[in-house]
């Protein structure tokens, strides 16, 4: 609406408001620190149980082997929907309803376009690992072997660095959803929902990531699915249609056109600051999954056929989570002109406004519990993957060389438990210096995105020397910022934090001259001086820990070049039909008319339910098998008790 100015669609109740919250809590504080509290307890007494079930029954022992790899033994399905939960950060949830807010449904494709290509590209990475480096544990184990060990301090510096910001991202973006909503302290939930997670990844090590992963996964669905069919399919005035909708963001449009918009439309993807976002998520989401060893961590946990499939399948059940949030709850917060702050709006707060009319007290209630499994299942996963790189990069490479197993499965625990503490106060740390989850999410890419040729030559190329890997990684950073902070004082004349540092174009420039000058310095550097040393080859000199039994009996070891082939064509082709063929099919529309409006909606929403059942069904078609050797187990376990009471 204009600001301050009455509601467009007759919601009298928002007439003259300038913000939705006010400061002003849904619920008070008790609902917040009973949702941590519930489903933290809940899901650490779930994870613990399925851990005690797969030690006695299935024979599963916890070693430090099987704590950070899961045994490699983690099939296709289950791999997807971790990918899926890993990938599902709250920024998925807030931020993709905040561009579509900004930008209309080109922020909404764009997030979701630019997002998912990481996945599909990472199968090829995931399959050279499983050819060659199948015994691996973590991203910095392969850095060191090929390029010794100042560049395996180097990645380990951009590899702590990303996952420390992906949590803080999270925790935050979490914690302002709750303050809003309950009122809580937010130092409480930062360091609550912290905890919540170390409980049961301490117990479960990344086993339990990957159940946890599931679980959240499939409440994340069935919420979508809801959110869905409210906003297009019921009896919600003013909206509850395609039509219905289509009509007020035209009407709200014309009261409010987006600049840069064509015709300042909400439904075109003819949008510059859309096409602006995208090209800065694109770049920067490769930063954060190449330079994430949960990423890495679960392809070491594939079985060699699932490590391709599960990242391609992956990708594609996430595409409709932040399409279909985005395109109902960011869309309807335009189509009901709810009057959101734009403060309120970086804050992650759009979907909570729009749950809160849809639903009432109850749709805020169940948007609290997907964005706390959200927060869990990714913090989980970065939990791990921190523990994993101090556990295997630090501790065993330079402190204990000759740990025993048993030594490392303690010292893994216990850097999951004191990484859950001190991400849990840097992130109260974060929030008391005033920096936003929008700040943090646009400029992560400048800090990051120098990590990604590299450590994508380092599976690909050996003639890339260790020199050329850390004057690129390095290099690239530095240029980055320098971009980054350059363009700010130039435009804008000032650098401030919470303003022109967070601006579009400033972060667009760093992310940018980070990933080029890095790349630019690996292949100029290569070139001239290719490395000669046999290198390489020496990610087979990998020990497995505890006496572990290792076969690799796989397409992969079989046809091990046609196998990469097969993964990069598939990959590289759904990446072509996302950013290039899907949008150039789209542009013809121009503005959207009614009827394609309804094929955007009807095709999301159709993709939403088919991702539904693959996810919730597939890990236990997969797994049947042990499911029934459990209950085989169980069944026998009470035969011989009941023969010992008769005896």
């Amino acid at each position: 609406m204009p600001a301050g100015g009455p509601n467009l669609f007759g919601l009298h109740q928002y007439d003259n408001q300038t913000a939705f919250f006010g400061g002003q809590s849904i619920f008070s504080q008790n609902v917040g620190y009973a949702i941590i509290c519930g489903y933290g307890a809940f899901f650490a007494l779930v994870t613990m149980l399925v851990t005690v079930i797969d030690h006695y029954f299935a024979g599963t022992k916890y070693t430090s082997e099987e704590f950070n790899t899961a045994g490699r033994s983690i099939k296709t399905g289950l791999i997807a929907v971790d990918v899926v939960s890993h990938w599902t950060w709250v920024a998925t949830l807030l931020q993709s309803a905040t561009e579509t807010f900004f930008y209309g449904i080109s922020g909404a494709f764009w997030f979701t376009a630019t997002s998912v290509i990481q996945l599909f590209l990472f199968g090829i990475v995931a399959t050279e690992i499983k050819r060659k480096a199948p015994k691996a544990h973590t991203v910095l184990e392969l850095v060191r072997l090929r390029w010794g060990h100042l560049a395996s301090l180097i990645f380990f510096y951009l590899c702590y660095l990303n996952n420390l910001i992906v949590c803080t991202l999270s925790l935050i973006g979490a914690g302002n959803v709750l303050v809003a909503a309950t009122g809580m302290n937010i130092y409480a939930s930062l360091m609550l929902l912290s905890l919540s997670v170390v409980i049961y990844t301490v117990t479960g090590g990344l086993k339990a990531t990957f159940i946890s992963s599931y679980l959240h996964t499939i409440v994340i669905f069935i919420a979508l699915n809801f959110f869905a069919y409210k906003v297009f399919a019921s009896s919600v005035e003013p909206i509850g249609s395609i039509s219905k909708v289509w009509k007020n963001l035209n009407t709200y449009a014309a009261a409010v056109p987006v600049a840069g918009n064509r015709g300042g439309s909400y439904m075109t993807l003819f949008s510059r600051g859309g096409i602006e976002f995208g090209i800065l998520n694109c770049i920067a989401s490769f930063g954060n999954v190449w330079a994430d060893q949960a990423y890495w961590q679960s392809a070491i946990a594939a079985t060699p056929q699932a490590a391709m499939k599960g990242y391609i399948l992956g990708g594609l059940l996430w595409i409709p989570i932040p399409l279909i949030i985005s395109m109902s709850l960011g869309l309807s917060a335009l189509a009901l002109d709810l009057p959101l702050s734009n403060f309120e709006a970086n804050q992650g707060l759009v979907p909570v406004a729009a749950a809160q009319f849809l639903f009432g007290k109850g749709g805020v209630i169940l948007l609290l519990t997907v964005v706390f499994m959200a927060v869990t299942s990714t913090v989980s996963a970065e939990f791990i993957a921190m523990s994993s790189l101090f556990t295997y990069d630090v501790y065993k490479a330079y402190i204990r060389p000759k740990a025993t197993g048993d030594e490392l499965l303690f010292v893994s625990r216990a850097s999951v438990f004191i990484t859950g503490i001190g991400v849990g106060a840097f992130s109260c740390f974060i929030f008391k210096v005033n920096i936003s989850v929008t700040f943090l999410f646009l400029v992560m890419g400048t800090l990051i995105s120098s990590a990604v040729p590299p450590l994508t030559f380092m599976l690909t190329w050996p003639k890339v020397s260790s020199k050329a890997a850390i004057a690129a990684a390095i290099g690239g950073q530095i240029s980055g910022i320098t971009a980054w902070i350059v363009h700010t004082q130039i435009v804008y004349g000032r650098l401030t934090v919470d303003d022109t540092l967070q601006r579009l174009g400033p972060t667009l420039d760093g992310t940018l001259v980070s990933l080029l000058i890095s790349l630019i310095i690996c292949v100029i550097w290569t070139a001239l001086f290719p490395d000669t040393t046999d290198n390489y080859g020496r990610f087979q000199e990998i020990e497995l820990m505890d006496d572990v039994k290792f076969t690799l009996d796989s397409p992969t070891a079989k046809d091990p070049q046609n196998y990469t082939l097969i993964t990069a064509v598939v990959a590289l082709s759904l990446t072509a039909i996302m950013i290039v063929i899907w949008p150039l099919l789209t542009l013809p529309a121009g503005i959207f008319s009614e009827k394609y409006f309804g094929f955007w909606v009807v095709l999301g929403m159709i993709w939403a339910t088919i991702a539904t059942v693959v996810s919730i069904l597939l890990p236990w078609l997969e797994s049947r098998h042990l499911i029934a050797s459990v209950l085989n187990h169980i069944f026998c376990v009470k035969e011989d008790i009941k023969e010992d009471i008769k005896s």
